[in-house]
């Protein structure tokens, strides 16, 4: 009888100094069903720098408006035990944990991005000797069908590709569960835990349910969802 395989997402909420602000992650299998979770603030960080942010992007909720709204969201969840501050040192006690539980395969989306902003904060994920990036993964799986590539027009309300320009078209994670779900699309709230479940766990699901997804799997480049390889003009 083959040994039940679990995965561990893991997702991150940064600050402007590259440090983990709100750390998420949950222990899942193949069905999608959750056996562990962790959502905290790390105390090293939140609270004593900012959130990431961007002062030129002011529509958009990397601005200044959107940080000012970021923070007091995780104000109020603080407030109602939605989330606990928690040292560095207990998240490696946590991931230590479920290490010797379950001994899951790391994925999350981007995997790069928050492997290098969790070594910079002191958050050990080298324990975990398999990984994978769950978005490149469902690039090669899902992005360069021609049903993704119609949801992306459906979804941008555009007749005819030029409209994009010459660039890449959408591959991240809220287009991505939006096309798995068959649904409308929507905006992660960009809080560590409820990303990792309510988009990254859905696409995660539908990746490794095909067989052989390994092999399908490859490393992303942007040069291979340009608009103008994949769209022709109306």
């Amino acid at each position: 009888m083959a040994k039940k395989q679990y995965f561990l997402i893991v997702d991150t909420e940064t600050t402007i100094a590259d440090h983990v602000a709100d750390f998420g992650a949950v222990i899942v299998d193949k069905q999608g069903r959750i056996f562990a979770e962790c959502g905290v603030l790390i105390a090293d960080f939140y609270g004593k720098e900012r959130l990431f942010h961007d002062k030129a992007a002011n529509d958009s909720i990397w601005g200044y408006s959107g940080l000012i709204k970021r923070e007091e969201n995780y104000r109020k969840m603080l407030e109602t035990g939605s989330r606990m501050l928690a040292s560095i040192a207990a998240v490696n006690r946590w991931l230590e944990r479920a290490k010797a539980k379950y001994n899951p395969e790391l994925t999350a989306y981007n995997l790069a991005f928050d492997l290098s902003k969790c070594a910079n904060s002191g958050i050990d994920l080298s324990i975990f000797g398999k990984n994978f990036c769950l978005w490149h993964s469902a690039a090669a799986h899902f992005a360069e069908s021609k049903a993704y590539k119609q949801f992306i027009l459906d979804i941008h309300g555009f007749n005819a590709p030029t409209a994009f320009g010459n660039m890449s078209y959408k591959t991240n994670a809220e287009v991505m569960c939006a096309f798995i779900k068959g649904g409308e699309f929507l905006e992660e709230p960009h809080t560590a835990l409820e990303d990792a479940k309510g988009w990254e766990l859905p696409i995660l699901q539908a990746i490794v349910k095909r067989p052989k997804w390994r092999e399908k799997s490859k490393a992303y480049s942007w040069r291979d969802y340009q608009v103008n390889q994949h769209f022709q003009p109306k």
